[in-house]
């Protein structure tokens, strides 16, 4: 992992410290976190506690660390995840019980269209394995979500994230500055955009965009399947779901 530039400022240090977990790696020990975030030991052992004392860390007894509780609550209350979730959960909800397959909800990362964050994610047993959770991080250029919110974010924004190397998963995954931008167009033509095993194997997504009523894009909504699927068959469902979680955030 690469090591994150030191910051200063003690809330800096205090988001280098948060920042240093992961999906990948939910817990880690003081020496984890100072060589991912590269502050002293003695500076990640304080703040650490401080941390751990307000709930926003929690200390196993093995002495590492994991997010707290007060944290996730905090989070929840961003409005990118509360009032969105609110309105989208009834959709997703629906669209869940009619596929019985993979739903998922995300937002670009608003200081890096790099990324997109999945806010809410609904699966089941017999849907196929999915490497995403609630809170987790994926590249916007291989994810459908990502897709169809890079087709509508800042031109600037997009090509700066194309200027940079495309992390292959598979041997589907589109790495080439053309072909995303391909792939773009698409979803801003039709309204929709596939992304074909690009993340795994296994599966694929059709992914719609998410309106605030008919303004901008602001969230992405896809439904992911097994790879066998004809992706097109899901489309009229994935995106009556976009349009109405759009018309409820029209509404609040």
């Amino acid at each position: 992992m690469t090591t994150r530039p030191v910051r200063s400022g003690v809330t800096a240090r205090v988001l280098d410290v948060l920042g240093a977990f992961s999906a990948q790696d939910p817990v880690l020990g003081l020496s984890d976190i100072s060589r991912r975030t590269g502050l002293p030991l003695t500076t990640v052992h304080r703040i650490a506690g401080e941390l751990a004392a307000g709930g926003a860390l929690d200390r196993g007894d093995d002495g590492r660390y994991r997010i707290g509780l007060r944290l996730w609550e905090i989070a929840h209350l961003a409005p990118a995840s509360h009032g969105l979730r609110e309105a989208a959960m009834p959709f997703l909800e629906d669209l869940h019980e009619v596929t019985r397959h993979n739903v998922q909800l995300a937002v670009l990362d608003p200081d890096d269209a790099g990324e997109v964050v999945y806010v809410e994610r609904l699966s089941s047993r017999d849907a196929v394995s999915i490497v995403t959770r609630t809170g987790s991080r994926l590249p916007s250029t291989a994810t459908g979500v990502g897709l169809v919110l890079l087709a509508h974010a800042d031109p600037a924004a997009v090509e700066a994230v194309l200027a940079r190397p495309i992390r292959r998963f598979t041997p589907f995954t589109v790495c080439r500055a053309d072909g995303v931008r391909a792939l773009l167009a698409q979803a801003r033509t039709g309204g929709f955009v596939v992304s074909d095993r690009q993340i795994e194997e296994v599966s694929m997504s059709v992914a719609a965009p998410v309106r605030s009523g008919d303004g901008p894009v602001v969230a992405g909504l896809s439904i992911v399947v097994p790879a066998a699927t004809n992706p097109h068959t899901l489309v009229p469902a994935v995106r009556a779901a976009a349009r109405g979680i759009s018309r409820a955030l029209a509404a609040s």
